[in-house]
């Protein structure tokens, strides 16, 4: 059986991207919901729909590449091409949001706003580096495995 950090990483992933999903769904009523008591949301309810839905689309592509990749470690098999493939695709979507959240600095800036433009530059990066290295460990993998 695995252990209780495996199950719950695999339930905080599944919990995510399903609600991930009813976020953006819901996007339209809550930023119209949270425009009553903050008028800046009010004021920018289109903008900040375009915005949100965007980068929650992207952030779920994340959330959806990283469950690809669990489940090659619930399989024991996480050194495989997909996962390389992954890991690129989730640094290309890391720094589509961080673009997207800039966009955002037109409409209204906040140190938050900065944050997470700096968070998902550095997980982009991140991201490309560890599939650099996933993508060496695979190939080490494979030419150990024609030795064998």
């Amino acid at each position: 059986m695995k252990d209780k950090l495996t199950l719950f990483t695999r339930f905080l992933l599944d919990f995510m991207y399903f609600s991930g999903m009813v976020v953006i769904v819901t996007l339209p009523f809550s930023i119209r919901f949270y425009g009553k008591y903050n008028t800046y949301f009010a004021n920018n309810y289109y903008s900040l729909l375009v915005v949100f839905f965007l980068a929650g689309i992207f952030a779920l592509l994340i959330i959806h590449e990283l469950r690809k990749m669990f489940r090659t470690v619930l399989n024991d098999d996480c050194f495989i091409r997909e996962n390389v493939k992954s890991l690129e695709k989730m640094s290309i979507y890391s720094f589509f949001i961080a673009v997207i959240m800039a966009c955002r600095l037109f409409i209204y800036i906040t140190p938050a706003v900065l944050v997470v433009i700096l968070v998902f530059v550095i997980a982009g990066l991140f991201s490309k580096v560890l599939a650099q290295v996933f993508d060496k460990a695979v190939t080490y993998k494979l030419e150990n495995d024609l030795t064998i």
